[in-house]
């Protein structure tokens, strides 16, 4: 009779062993659950996107009547308490004025349009509006959006955090009753992303504007994260 080998005879008999065989091991059980939270926090920032809008016959005459009217919105925030650091330019254009003829004929330049546009921080709520008041008393004529943010908002976050890994657990309880097994202990966490402040646009024509109102209410700050469980 012929011996075989006895690396062909041990791995004649690793094949025979079918999956899920005894020694075999099993993958871990467990449950992976997304759980999420959000707080409510009182705003202590806004930014609000303003400048100037000129038109002119020739592109340096509307660009020259910009600058002019720009240098003064700069001087109004400036005297209004707005630090230098906390204005910066969003928007720079210059931009043709289209006619189109009645004829047919083909459409001509009659001017030309100028726009100067910057972001600014407001880091005391209460004189928002005096601020967008002072830009457009200096000539600022275009108001595009004001937004709300909590400058320091790790407090409110981490309370979001907590209630999140909170929500994560509830709903792996839930699953584990459920499923009628028992929940182990948490293998991993991991942040998912949160939610910020929401936009709160406001579009106006600036010369409309007077005394303006604001009221900053609450803003939303929000954590998720992927909890996984054990299941024992």
């Amino acid at each position: 009779m012929r011996l075989l080998p006895a690396t062909l005879l041990l791995a004649g008999l690793c094949a025979a062993i079918p999956p899920g065989a005894a020694g075999a091991e099993e993958p871990p059980r467990r449950i992976t659950v997304t759980g999420s939270a959000e707080v409510e926090a009182v705003p202590d920032i806004a930014t609000v996107s303003a400048g100037v809008e000129t038109q002119a016959p020739e592109a340096a005459a509307a660009l020259a009547a910009n600058a002019t009217a720009m240098n003064a919105v700069f001087a109004a925030l400036e005297a209004a308490g707005i630090a230098r650091a906390d204005v910066q330019t969003s928007r720079l254009s210059l931009d043709s004025i289209w006619e189109n003829r009645n004829d047919g004929g083909a459409p001509k330049v009659v001017g030309f349009q100028a726009s100067n546009m910057v972001t600014v921080t407001v880091r005391d709520i209460a004189r928002l509006g005096a601020v967008v008041d002072a830009v457009t008393a200096a000539g600022g004529n275009r108001i595009f959006g004001v937004d709300f943010a909590v400058d320091e908002p790790r407090e409110q976050i981490d309370a979001a955090r907590e209630r999140a890994v909170a929500d994560a657990r509830a709903k792996a309880e839930l699953y584990a009753v459920a499923a009628g097994v028992t929940l182990g202990a948490v293998l991993s966490i991991s942040e998912s992303g949160g939610s910020g402040p929401s936009p709160a646009p406001v579009f106006a024509r600036a010369e409309a504007m007077a005394d303006t109102p604001v009221a900053e209410g609450t803003v939303p700050l929000g954590a998720s994260v992927e909890v996984v469980f054990a299941i024992e």
